[in-house]
């Protein structure tokens, strides 16, 4: 685990770049416009995916200088794997989806990107506010594992336990939001990349301060230029039109409990 020491001041946090170039862009104008230092600034991962321009993701990052731990879709093309490492089920619409684009993604990548990689940590650790934060991608034991809101507390408390952290900010399920039980707190930002099932165009990210205040932000970007990308590249149309809709295609990965809440409106 990668400890970067103690971070003052408002910090971001956001996830699931998936190639979204417009989506990270309007990001950083968000961040440049506010004065947030790349040091404040922190990406659970996956900065290559479903999305049109990988490349230019992952070089924008890489040139932002911010915090930025390794995905599972990271770890697998640093690694060579030919497939996105999210243990899908066989056959799945999203098994046969990632067939589609991780190829493409794969592709595009420069040895620049790969070796930049290769470096990422899978984890980082930081105090704030008086509080030792670890992030993660999905989990600190599993980074593919997809922990929701409605996840078992205690599987979450394994997780605090394994890391001795007060804060976790993690990742992967493509879904914003919070759970606390007593001084432990669990902060998953969403993501920038794809709409969170919400029938929302926007996407999300979050703001953090050292009172642990957390402040959800969607955000409005260009997502007719990213629609148009993914179908210009015979990129998987399902996940184009979700660009437009802010409907999944599927709720595979999804508890019953994140089903049910296809379509509505998020809550913190």
């Amino acid at each position: 685990m990668k400890n970067i020491g103690e971070i003052k001041g408002e910090i971001i946090v956001f996830g699931g770049v998936y190639s979204n170039l417009q989506a990270l862009e309007s990001l950083k104008e968000y961040a440049d416009a506010r004065d947030i230092s790349s040091q404040n600034i922190f990406c659970t991962g996956d900065v290559a995916g479903y999305c049109a321009q990988p490349e230019e993701c992952v070089q924008l990052v890489k040139e932002w200088g911010i915090n930025c731990i390794a995905g599972n879709v990271e770890l697998q093309l640093a690694s060579g794997e030919d497939d996105c490492g999210c243990d899908f089920d066989e056959g799945s619409r999203c098994d046969v989806f990632s067939r589609q684009w991780y190829p493409y993604a794969q592709s595009k990548l420069s040895e620049d990107s790969i070796n930049w990689m290769k470096e990422l940590p899978e984890h980082i650790s930081f105090h704030y506010g008086g509080k030792k934060v670890v992030m993660v991608h999905g989990s600190y034991t599993g980074t593919s594992d997809f922990i929701f809101k409605s996840t078992p507390w205690e599987e979450k408390e394994r997780q605090f336990k394994a890391t001795n952290a007060d804060i976790i900010i993690a990742g992967h399920c493509g879904l914003p939001f919070t759970d606390q039980k007593d001084s432990m707190k669990w902060v998953n930002a969403g993501v920038i990349g794809m709409p969170a099932n919400d029938g929302q165009t926007s996407v999300w990210f979050i703001e953090l301060n050292e009172k642990y205040d957390v402040t959800p932000h969607q955000m409005e970007y260009d997502h007719i230029k990213t629609n148009k990308l993914m179908v210009e590249n015979s990129l998987p149309e399902a996940y184009a039109k979700t660009l437009l809709s802010g409907i999944w295609d599927n709720c595979e990965i999804l508890p019953e409990a994140e089903t049910n809440l296809q379509g509505k409106m998020i809550h913190f």
